[in-house]
């Protein structure tokens, strides 16, 4: 009745304000399924004139309309859907005239239809992958009243879902669209094998769904469908393609509705670009030392820019081409060496670094010694080939030049080079002791009454070392012959000359002769031309002799031996017999090498002595096995196996490269371990352990393998090494917690053994309790039975 009602308000107000054109045109509103008397009056003509005649209207086949005493009437209801409006005219007689104006007649709208679906039983598909509010489909239903009134205001809704799995509300609608998406389950767990048809209860209603409005409903059947929309194979790219550019180098695919497609990541622009059909082009050379692998985000988007898919991942990984030449952190060294160093010192190591890929050959660098100046004498220097480690070829540099320039080239596999210069100074060492000119000077004659002062003679002794330097001072002493002091040596440092001074008064009474023992020494120690080297391997019992030093003495005096340099107490030598032993067992993975001064005195003048040096070199036995190195509890492996992706295993042998150098890594002779798994050496100390299948379920395994030295035979360390397998999401990360080991404890049963061990102690000590209770309770004497007071009950 409201809506009605409504109708006659419109109507009423309509006839009232009757606007009549220049061309008498009249326009009234009347609703439709009137259900009063007929005929119905529908409004006044108020433009006719007083008088008139021959009233008439036409424009009505169906003889709807008709005009009585200048009224329109009405003689049957209208139907809006039928005919939603009339043009009418009106013709009546005046003055012999015919005249006539035009009434149009609108039918006011009902709600009288209800809204019914275009098809009974609609169809769709939904493909897997799809994120959340992304329409796959729309349902579309029709209201035959006015649309622009609320009889034709549709409302969707879903009202039910077969089947409720894997989860009870895996689809919506939009109330307003009629668009079907999915929800946040629907695509967090939309499974076609779990489930690949859903038939879905749908609703529409007029009056924007209000209790009054109308209804139907109907029928839809989605197919779930896989869809091509994953992340495509990593692509390994050459640096410094040819071209000719763009080169295609991978493609995706959405199955279903038109998309488009974008990159996101971190690249320089229109380095990568993707088309309508998905296909991913390279434009322009790569360069794998400014970024050597590219994670690329793939975006798939409806035409209006709505994404409607999570990004795929391509990884693009920049293969090495051997493009950079080995180069040096520094243009020039300097260094020194000895000129007593023997053939094979090492004086410097020269590292010149690449910058192609560090796993292939690119990066091999070969170096070589191309120059010397002074050129003479040659041979005097040589550079390891593969180390860079200079050394010294000749067997002395006595009598060299003060300095050397060389010039050393690096170069890699394909013979791109550089060079650095490297500047060796040859330091003097003393190897050569000073010497008398005479061995014997004077006699000299001296009045007794010469002045304090007085010059007797000079000395000299002649140093070979190298003039001005410390190894060529000298150091005059009176040994003896001088004990009341008359005498004192006065040295000139610029001709290395003594002078021997009177530096008291003479008593020719007293003594009238006096014979002077003089040494001459260089203020630092005299290093020998030539050293002792000794070879003991470790572990040997302690107190064996390792070598046996001799020295010599012109006056056949005895000599005393003693050690200097020997901190840690490691030697001992006999104090006559020069014999050198070990006091402990010696390990070489402590230390490889010590070395020693052996000093030989004069059994009779303490101040004469000569000293050499000894090295011992420790040889070593395989005493050590290889153990593996690091944490690998928090590392894991994807399963499906991606691509290049292992657990690098690290391991250490204490021995030497002779028995140490080489660790070999082997799976455990087990056909399953070795179908699963696989371990690919990386170097002589690191290998790779990766999934030898495409797909391993998610778990923790033991995966056994040995780690064997290169010695012979070798020493072998067994190890269970636990390896977390699990699926990652597009990043690389671990999805799922992995199962527990097999055997191993939980939280639960741990407490539960616990608690259970606790209850049992606590039963033993009450009954221990309880039965020494009963046996110290003893029955009181009468003594004690009279001053215990009595008990009163309350």
């Amino acid at each position: 009745m409201e809506s009605l009602s409504a109708c006659f308000i419109a109507l009423s107000v309509l006839t009232q304000n009757i606007l009549l054109s220049e061309t008498a045109h009249l326009k009234i509103g009347v609703p439709e399924n009137y259900d009063g008397i007929f005929p119905w009056y529908l409004t006044k003509l108020l433009d006719l004139p007083l008088t008139y005649s021959d009233l008439t209207v036409s424009g009505d086949d169906e003889g709807i309309f008709g005009v009585e005493s200048g009224f329109l009437y009405a003689l049957k209801p209208l139907d809006r859907e039928k005919q939603p409006s009339y043009s009418l005219q009106v013709s009546f007689t005046k003055s012999m005239h015919t005249q006539s104006f035009t009434v149009e007649v609108c039918v006011i709208d009902k709600n009288d239809n209800v809204p019914v679906f275009l098809v009974e039983s609609m169809r769709g598909s939904v493909q897997l992958g799809l994120l959340k509010g992304i329409p796959f489909m729309q349902v579309e239903a029709l209201d035959r009243d006015d649309r622009n009134t609320a009889h034709a205001d549709l409302r969707f809704s879903l009202l039910d879902q077969i089947p409720r799995i894997p989860a009870s509300h895996m689809f919506s609608i939009d109330s307003i669209t009629g668009e079907v998406s999915l929800t946040e389950d629907g695509a967090s767990t939309l499974d076609p094998e779990m489930c690949g048809r859903y038939k879905l209860s749908v609703m529409v209603q007029d009056m924007a769904g209000k209790a009054n409005a109308f209804f139907s409903t109907g029928t839809v059947l989605v197919e779930v469908t896989g869809n091509a929309w994953a992340s495509p194979d990593p692509v390994r790219l050459q640096e410094n393609l040819p071209g000719p550019y763009p080169i295609p180098i991978s493609q995706v695919k959405w199955s279903g509705s038109p998309v488009e497609y974008s990159l996101e990541g971190e690249f320089p622009e229109m380095l990568f670009t993707i088309n309508r059909e998905g296909i991913i082009y390279l434009n322009a050379p790569l360069d794998r030392e400014t970024q050597d692998q590219f994670h690329i985000d793939i975006v798939v988007e409806r035409p209006d820019g709505r994404e409607i898919a999570k990004p795929v991942e391509l990884r693009v990984m920049v293969g090495d081409a051997n493009d950079n030449r080995p180069t040096f952190p520094q243009m020039q060294y300097h260094t020194v060496v000895k000129e007593l160093a023997t053939k094979g010192t090492e004086i410097l190591t020269v590292q010149a670094a690449d910058n192609d890929d560090p796993k292939t050959d690119n990066v091999r660098i070969f170096y070589r010694l191309v120059g010397q100046m002074p050129e003479t004498p040659r041979n005097l220097f040589r550079v390891d080939r593969d180390s860079g480690v200079i050394t010294v070829q000749a067997d002395s540099m006595e009598g060299t030049a003060p300095q050397y320039t060389l010039t050393i080239t690096a170069e890699d596999a394909k013979g791109l080079n550089s060079s650095c210069t490297v500047i060796v100074k040859v330091l003097d060492e003393n190897n050569n002791p000073p010497i008398f000119s005479h061995h014997e000077y004077g006699p000299f004659h001296l009045a007794e009454d010469s002045s304090v002062g007085t010059t007797v003679t000079v000395v000299s002794a002649w140093d070979a070392d190298e003039w001005g330097g410390d190894s060529w001072q000298v150091d005059y002493r009176l040994e003896s012959g001088n004990e009341e002091e008359v005498f004192t040596l006065v040295t000139d440092r610029q001709t290395n000359e003594a002078a021997l001074i009177l530096d008291k008064v003479l008593d020719f009474e007293r003594e009238n002769e006096y014979i002077l023992v003089l040494s001459a020494q260089n203020p630092v120690a005299l290093v020998r031309g030539s050293h002792y080297e000794v070879t003991v391997r470790e572990g040997e019992e302690p107190g064996r002799v390792i070598a046996t030093i001799r020295g010599y003495d012109p006056d056949s005096h005895p000599i005393r031996y003693s050690l200097r340099g020997d901190t840690k107490k490691y030697f001992s030598i006999g104090k006559y017999s020069g014999e050198l032993k070990t006091v402990q067992a010696l390990d070489r993975e402590e230390n490889s090498t010590y070395t020693m001064e052996v000093v030989a005195e004069d059994g009779r003048n303490s101040s004469l002595s000569a000293s050499t040096l000894v090295t011992v070199h420790i040889l070593d036995v395989n005493d050590n096995s290889p153990v593996l190195v690091g944490d690998y509890s928090w590392k894991y492996l994807c399963t499906p196996r991606w691509e290049d992706q292992a657990l690098v295993l690290a391991s250490r042998d204490s021995d030497g490269p002779q028995h140490g150098g080489r660790l070999n890594f082997s799976l455990r002779s087990d056909t399953t371990v070795r179908s699963n798994w696989k371990l690919t050496p990386i170097n002589d100390t690191h290998t790779n352990l990766s999934l030898n299948v495409p797909y391993l379920p998610p778990e923790v395994y033991i995966v056994p393998f040995t780690i064997s030295d290169s010695s012979s035979p070798p020493r072998s360390t067994f190890i269970n090494l636990p390896v977390t397998v699990c699926p990652c999401n597009v990043r690389g990360n671990c999805r799922t917690a992995p199962k527990q080991l097999q055997g191993m404890p939980t939280i639960q049963s741990t407490v539960g053994i616990l608690l259970g061990t606790l209850g049992f102690i606590g039963v033993i000590l009450i009954v221990i309790f309880v039965r020494l209770s009963y046996q110290n309770s003893t029955p009181p004497n009468k003594d004690c039975q009279e001053r215990v007071p009595l008990k009163v009950s309350l």
